[in-house]
């Protein structure tokens, strides 16, 4: 066990999540469904390098963000899923994502996801957190439920259409 600089939430939180890279492989496990090494790895549109992805990974683990899973179809691999705390961080990266609209220099189809969230609100994200809860806590679907990853992954799809057309 670490010490921690103080007992403040803030710091505490800082301690988990505030270094470079943790935020960004949530981020792909909780928007781009990635749950495998290789999938994080492969697909970063920030280019982390393997050993800092194992690193983030293990952290991650083992402060109860993700869980690990023998993938039952290849044993040497891994599935990894976000946890019930890691799924509450969603309002959390919605703000973060906002504050980066509004003050940052973004690209259209990497913030398109994030203008959903923002303009939709608290409501989206709640059905958002159902969601990730069925796929990665195994909790059942509710009759009805929105496919909010289905929605912000199309939405993404088109602007990146339509910004490259000859793809």
């Amino acid at each position: 066990m670490t010490t921690q600089r103080s007992g403040c939430p803030i710091n505490l939180t800082l301690e988990v999540l505030g270094d470079r890279w943790s935020l960004i492989v949530i981020r792909d496990v909780m928007f781009g469904n990635r749950r495998h090494f290789r999938e994080l790895l492969q697909n970063s549109e920030e280019g982390i390098a393997s050993n800092i992805l194992a690193d983030r990974l293990k952290r991650l683990t083992a402060n109860g963000l993700l869980t690990r899973a023998d993938d039952p179809a290849h044993k040497q691999k891994g599935i990894y899923s976000l946890t019930a705390e890691a799924i509450e961080l969603v309002p959390m990266l919605a703000m973060m994502a906002a504050w980066g609209r509004k003050h940052m220099p973004v690209s259209e189809d990497l913030a398109i996801r994030a203008q959903i969230l923002e303009e939709a609100g608290p409501d989206l994200w709640a059905a958002f957190m159902q969601e990730l809860r069925v796929m990665h806590l195994g909790e059942p679907r509710k009759p009805g439920a929105r496919d909010v990853l289905a929605e912000l992954t199309q939405a993404y799809l088109d602007v990146k259409a339509r910004l490259d057309p000859a793809r």
